[in-house]
């Protein structure tokens, strides 16, 4: 599907389901991966991620075409178009739109690992990071007490949670 079909889908879903017109343009974004799609206040465009339609087909990307055209119409009518506003959840309910997009695969690979973390050194609450810090710049948000960084090591953790199963 290209940029021109996409536009027409929408025009026609924008008719079907909201019985008003999409006058801007719509389009393919390939860079969208955390997002279905986007609509855009100042230019009112609508930017849909190519990788939902390919990965979860029509039903899905036609959920997430309805829940921009549901950001797209409100803010038109100078109505509450945010997530969080009660129009917008409305008009959602309405015509069937989904408030998120199914997640694609490979997304929490992207995610960085656990490498290090912060242990309180009074209550021993422990904080997970994925960035080398500075404990002296942080304080425990449990005990105010003092952090230290530790290395975070997979197979001593898993030893360090059977021990504590095996001692219950």
């Amino acid at each position: 599907m290209n940029d021109l079909e996409l536009q027409r889908w929408i025009e026609r879903v924008s008719l079907r389901d909201f019985g008003r017109p999409f006058l801007h343009r719509a389009s393919f974004n390939a860079r969208l991966r955390a997002t279905g799609g986007r609509y855009f206040t100042k230019s009112h465009n609508i930017e849909i991620s190519p990788h939902q339609l390919a990965v979860h087909g029509e039903a899905e990307t036609e959920a997430i075409i309805k829940h921009e055209l549901c950001h797209y119409h409100l803010h038109l009518q100078r109505k509450g178009f945010q997530h969080r506003d009660a129009d917008f959840k409305r008009l959602l309910a309405e015509v069937g739109a989904t408030r998120h997009c199914k997640a694609l695969p490979g997304a929490d690979s992207r995610r960085l690992p656990v490498k290090y973390w912060l242990v309180c050194q009074s209550c021993g609450m422990r904080y997970p990071r994925k960035r080398k810090t500075d404990p002296r710049k942080y304080a425990c948000g449990k005990c105010r007490g003092r952090l230290k960084l530790l290395l975070a090591d997979p197979a001593a953790e898993e030893a360090r949670l059977s021990l504590a199963v095996d001692q219950r």
